[in-house]
């Protein structure tokens, strides 16, 4: 619990924060946080199973990323319905169905993002709307060669992954089974 919060911070992505805190085991400490207030992100199925992906220039990260279309989320907005508008806005796609995956934690150790994955159907094609920092392309494959890029190390993007596994997991692509030393992945090709 915080008992004392000074602002460093306020910026247009986020606020940075050091806050006095309670530890549960009773000591105090100082704690800087990222505050963010959330995102959405989400996998665009199109009807033959492929997804539509982003390449997309990330400057923190280095250059171009492959990513799912995600966005901040607006003051007082449900988090689908901002998914809805960043599909509209950074593929052109509209959707017949959002259908709600997880919500994760992209960083809990320094920041209170939290990013709420969706899996959108019945997909409508229309001309995206990009914005003035946006540098993207899409890019268009098969789930199944979604998965295996982040397997190989091509898809380095948290969010992403999370929310391909996700989706995967809810189409019965991917099955999780125990093994010995842990769990593996085992990718199946099922028709969505």
């Amino acid at each position: 619990m915080a008992t004392e919060r000074r602002s460093i911070y306020q910026g247009r992505v986020i606020d940075l924060d050091v806050e006095t805190v309670r530890l549960p085991n009773g000591n105090r400490a100082e704690i800087e946080v990222v505050r963010h207030r959330g995102a959405a992100a989400v996998v665009p199925l199109l009807p033959d199973g492929r997804v539509v992906l982003l390449k997309q220039y990330r400057h923190a990260g280095g250059g171009v990323l492959v990513e799912v279309p995600a966005g901040r989320l607006e003051p007082n907005e449900a988090p689908e319905v901002c998914a809805a508008r960043e599909l509209a806005e950074e593929t052109g796609y509209r959707a017949d169905e959002f259908v709600f995956l997880q919500s994760i934690l992209t960083t809990p150790g320094f920041s209170n993002e939290r990013i709420h994955l969706f899996l959108a159907r019945g997909l409508r094609p229309g001309p995206p709307a990009l914005e003035f920092d946006e540098c993207i392309a899409p890019w268009i494959v098969p789930l199944p060669e979604a998965l295996n890029a982040v397997t190989s190390g091509t898809i380095v993007d948290a969010k992403t992954i999370a929310a391909l596994f996700a989706a995967g997991t809810f189409l019965g692509i991917v099955r999780w089974e125990g093994a010995r030393g842990g769990a593996r992945q085992v990718h199946r090709r099922r028709e969505p």
